[in-house]
């Protein structure tokens, strides 16, 4: 099968097509026929290898695992031992660890089916983006009908879910991006659209009930004056900060500062289960979320699409087609 390999640590041109064995799946695990795969901020940190402290997991000095890609959509091809849930055949989405090849191994668990309403290129770039956005808000912000929610970063990928799965809660919605992004999110369905490069939207001339801060470029106090007194600040994922531990290190300062304060300051990280995808295939077939796709690139084209990602230019969300 072709893949997408990389065997050190750098920019998109360490990336390259090699054949490669298929896997076969264990148990708990099924094969599947890529027809699509996702990028997101991901994929360009463990590509890069930086912040440094994801090296701690992918490996100190070159890449433990040689393909890339986080996020799958395709047709089960075979099936390991114990997986009771698909059978070959079936049109699935997911999380796995190698997407970015024709075939990839994947976790039953990490798995759901396909959105009917979908093509493999759309449901491709839902899981991570997806489920991270629905945790955010469901779970960190515990969003309710008639909240007022901020969203920074409401352009990009986990920020373009966020706005329809808090919009699909019930709350009253503003998204901040640029000025060149700004009809995408207003598309999304957001009450509100603050450009950041004409007004500050973190000020203090206005609170709102939970910000959801997903861009990772302004300080935690700063923040907390566009709160209302009992508000809830989530910080999403480890984008901003420096080399060593990234956006990390705010999301250590939340954590450590809450007790303190009457905000609810959360960190939310990235986890793709098997629950979360279904429910958010009941949001998506209901027509209450509908993937962003900003472009589809082929296989042989994927470092222009991380470069893409990388210096800012993507509205929404990329899909590789396999």
């Amino acid at each position: 099968m072709k893949a997408m390999v990389q065997d050190v640590y750098g920019s998109p041109e360490v990336l390259r097509i090699e054949e490669m064995d298929r896997p076969v799946p264990g148990p708990g695990e099924v094969l599947l026929r890529v027809h699509a795969a996702g990028v997101d901020q991901g994929v360009w940190h463990l590509m890069a290898g930086l912040p440094y402290a994801v090296r701690a997991v992918s490996g100190l000095r070159r890449p433990r695992t040689r393909v890339r890609g986080l996020d799958v959509a395709g047709v089960v091809e075979a099936v390991g031992p114990d997986v009771t849930r698909f059978r070959e055949g079936d049109e699935v989405y997911g999380n796995c660890t190698g997407s970015f090849a024709e075939y990839a191994r994947a976790k039953e668990k990490a798995l759901a089916p396909k959105p009917a309403s979908l093509s493999f290129e759309q449901a491709a770039t839902v899981p991570v983006s997806a489920c991270t956005a629905l945790g955010a808000v469901r779970d960190s912000g515990r969003v309710k009908a008639g909240q007022s929610v901020l969203v920074l970063g409401a352009s990009g990928g986990v920020g373009s879910f966020a706005v329809q799965v808090a919009k699909a809660y019930g709350a009253h919605v503003t998204g901040v991006c640029s000025t060149a992004k700004a009809d995408l999110v207003r598309s999304l369905g957001a009450d509100e659209v603050l450009d950041y490069t004409q007004q500050d939207p973190v000020d203090g001339t206005r609170r709102y009930d939970v910000i959801l801060d997903i861009a990772g470029n302004r300080p935690i106090a700063r923040l907390r004056r566009a709160l209302t007194p009992r508000g809830t600040l989530v910080i999403v994922g480890g984008e901003g900060g420096g080399k060593w531990i990234g956006g990390n290190q705010r999301q250590l300062g939340a954590m450590l500062l809450t007790p303190f304060v009457g905000h609810r300051l959360r960190a939310h990280g990235t986890l793709v289960r098997q629950r979360d995808l279904e429910a958010l295939t009941e949001l998506i077939e209901a027509g209450s979320v509908t993937p962003a796709v900003d472009r589809t690139y082929p296989l042989a084209e994927l470092p222009d699409a991380i470069r893409r990602l990388r210096d800012g230019q993507v509205r929404g969300k990329i899909a590789v087609r396999l």
